[in-house]
């Protein structure tokens, strides 16, 4: 009987805590947007031409990030054989390669809405915006600790 019980509790457990990741990520996207479009100043005409593209690129990225995430997490190093593992480093720094070309792709592309200035702006915005969230995570995380 307590074994009927624990299985849908546990169910609803798991969904709300993947939901709550979601609404997490769902808020650092919109952080994110805020503080980049008050960072570059963008212009009406150039935000429509610029999110679109920006999106895309974060989505892109987001899923070269999954899988390598993935590919890493699906293997342990002490049982992967010496061929395994090689094949798996060739394989990371092609992922690598490719958010390379990634990013070089959205330069170029921005330089056709946007003047090379607002570029740079949206580098030290997003490399603002990283720093701030790493802020963020380490006070939470010394306050965690100081609280147990």
């Amino acid at each position: 009987m307590k074994k009927i019980i624990l299985i849908p509790v546990f169910a609803l457990l798991l969904s709300i805590s993947s939901y709550a990741q979601k609404l997490d990520r769902e808020k650092i996207k919109a952080l994110k947007i805020a503080h980049i479009t008050e960072q570059m100043d963008l212009s009406a005409k150039e935000a429509q031409a610029f999110w679109p593209v920006y999106n895309t690129k974060e989505e892109a990225e987001n899923k070269l990030r999954e899988q390598s995430s993935k590919r890493r997490k699906d293997k342990k190093v002490e049982n992967l054989s010496e061929t395994e593992a090689k094949a798996l480093l060739l394989e990371m720094v092609e992922i690598e390669n490719k958010k390379q070309e990634l990013h070089s792709k959205f330069i170029t592309d921005l330089l056709n809405i946007l003047p090379a200035k607002k570029i740079i702006a949206l580098m030290q915005a997003d490399h603002s915006f990283k720093k701030k969230m790493i802020q963020e995570y380490r006070q939470r995380h010394q306050a965690d600790k100081s609280k147990k």
